[in-house]
């Protein structure tokens, strides 16, 4: 901590002489003063290709979010409210997943993260914040993937303790991803795979229940939408309580993003042609997003209504059954023997309907072994970014010979043991405080990147480099301005039902906004003990530290060359 607070108050500026930046050369690259290749600490190496990175970009995405928790939206704001949300957290995400691009691209070098970025476009003690912010987030995220994972094999009245499953889940997600960087994203590049083709079949299957194509025949439309209604009035009565059950919609939709976009500039540091494969899985995750997400929740919309028995109202009251998920709900309306068990059993589903009983995986446990495996990889790297700045202890730079920061792995793992906590809360209770924790923490870290960026493009301008970028998003920097109001209003109104009669509890208060206050505490503490300065100005900003590196690992990829029409549409796709 020390060495970084030395680094960090350079100058005066939290940077270091421009004379300086133009002598280093890539052998000698830094990240503000501290070596990236430490021969007593090892260093992460670049084992991920680029199918892997693709799967990864969305792989960490489609969680249980999506399967499980939009179940809890539906039955307390209606179709509408969860639809419209699931569209504007899909475009701030958009917009979040571009500004990564670009920073990420510009120096894509080992430690690679948000932190970094923070650490040599804004300031210290702001990366210092954001960073240990980010690993929490990251190691929640795996305990409420493995809680959600949890809650679904309650569905068969399982007589296996919920302290089993839980140490089945997490110590094979603790394997993937302590040993080769490289069994981590072929893991990851399975694991969604099977999530890909699950969430296709669902829409299909959607698509079929609306046009009346199940077992009953029964034509749903928008039935829905119409009766019980596409709103649930909250709180209020008329447009009062619709607007504000869209607000709590919006509020509640953010879990089923949060920290997926950053998923690919943290494999940055440990991929095959960064500056080819990065901008590739940034362009295309606004399709992935609109095709997954909002058809998603546009399918759930029609085949479950939001006042059904079976729906999880029961995650409020402690249950943990069938009504996890909206989608095992639908199918179980419309007649569609066994394939509940099939959807929420695994991950292959209604692409091949007409042979389910062949299927054995499942959508919802896959989803949650896949998001938590990818939660823990974020987490570690983040933790190892953190480290490398000397905003951590040094040890925690270690890696093993395959170059995985393998305590890393072990420390985050020990923070995400509070999933432990189903044992005797409830696995359903549990999950929603883990939901209600990790959203608050995804905002303010978008909040805090969104910041980062504006002053990463500003320092661009200043240099005249603003048409050097390898990765050029559109609409920028309007877009960022918009998505940083959004979020800055969503971090504040968090928790707004609590603060309604009769609605106030402390548990529901604390998971709302506690983390807002240990991110400020952990931010004022660290300017005040080092004194950093509230920006580093524009004119100090380092932007060249690894730039040199990433233009000769530029000049020295090859991209692949397609000899047939299938090699051409799996380069396009992977």
């Amino acid at each position: 901590m020390a060495d970084f607070s030395k680094h960090a108050t350079e100058n005066g500026s939290g940077s270091i002489d421009m004379t300086e930046k133009a002598e280093r050369s890539s052998d000698d690259a830094d990240i503000h003063g501290i070596p990236i290749e430490d021969a007593k600490y090892g260093t992460t190496q670049r084992g991920l290709k680029s199918r892997h990175i693709q799967l990864i970009a969305i792989g960490g995405c489609i969680g249980t979010g999506l399967f499980v928790g939009t179940g809890a939206t539906l039955s307390t704001t209606g179709p509408a409210p969860l639809f419209l949300s699931f569209v504007v957290i899909s475009a701030i995400v958009w917009v979040v997943m571009q500004c990564l691009g670009e920073m990420g691209t510009w120096i894509p070098t080992q430690g690679s993260s948000v932190p970094l970025f923070v650490t040599k476009y804004v300031e210290p003690s702001l990366a210092f914040a954001a960073g240990w912010n980010y690993w929490y987030a990251y190691a929640m995220l795996v305990a409420s993937e493995v809680s959600a994972a949890a809650v679904v094999i309650g569905y068969w009245s399982n007589p296996v303790p919920v302290a089993v499953w839980i140490t089945i889940v997490l110590g094979t997600i603790v394997i993937l991803n302590i040993f080769v960087v490289s069994l981590y994203g072929e893991s990851e590049f399975w694991f969604a795979s099977i999530k890909i083709i699950g969430i296709i079949g669902l829409i299909i299957l959607g698509i079929v229940l609306f046009f009346g194509g199940g077992p009953n025949h029964d034509r749903l439309g928008f039935r829905f939408w119409q009766r019980p209604g596409a709103f649930i009035p909250f709180a209020a009565p008329g447009d009062t309580g619709k607007f504000l059950a869209f607000w709590t919609a919006l509020v509640k939709s953010g879990f089923a993003f949060i920290l997926s976009p950053e998923l690919v500039v943290l494999c940055a540091g440990e991929t095959e042609a960064p500056r080819r494969n990065i901008p590739k899985a940034s362009r295309r995750f606004v399709y992935r997003l609109m095709f997954f997400y909002i058809l998603g929740t546009l399918v759930i919309s029609v085949i479950v209504a939001s006042n059904d028995d079976l729906l999880l109202q029961g995650i409020n009251s402690g249950k943990s059954d069938a009504g996890a998920s909206p989608f095992v709900v639908g199918i179980k309306r419309a007649s569609i023997r066994g394939l509940d068990h099939v959807i929420n059993a695994g991950d292959c589903a209604a692409v091949l309907i007409l042979i389910r009983n062949l299927i054995s995986a499942t959508v919802i446990l896959t989803s949650a072994w896949s998001a938590g495996n990818s939660f823990m990889y974020a987490g570690s790297r983040s933790l190892y970014s953190l480290a490398l700045t000397g905003q951590a202890p040094a040890i925690f730079r270690t890696c093993n010979k395959h170059g995985v920061p393998w305590l890393c792995v072990m420390v985050t793992s020990l923070l995400a043991c509070l999933v432990y906590l189903s044992v005797s809360s409830g696995s359903a209770t549990v999950f929603q405080w883990f939901v209600n924790l990790t959203t608050i923490s995804g905002y303010i870290a978008w909040i805090i990147l969104l910041i980062t960026y504006i002053r990463f493009r500003r320092a661009l301008e200043f240099n005249g480099l603003l048409d050097q970028r390898p990765y050029k998003s559109p609409g920028q920097p309007y877009t960022s301005y918009c998505a940083l109001f959004i979020l800055s209003i969503l971090t504040l109104t968090n928790g707004f039902q609590v603060f309604f009669p009769g609605k106030f509890t402390a548990s529901s208060f604390l998971a709302a906004y506690i983390t807002l206050p240990i991110v400020i505490v952990l931010y004022l503490g660290h300017k005040i003990w080092f004194r950093t300065p509230l920006f580093i100005r524009v004119d100090k900003i380092d932007i060249y530290s690894g730039k040199e590196e990433a233009d000769r690992l530029e000049e020295l990829d090859v991209p692949p060359v397609a000899k047939n029409v299938w090699e051409k549409i799996w380069f396009w796709i992977a």
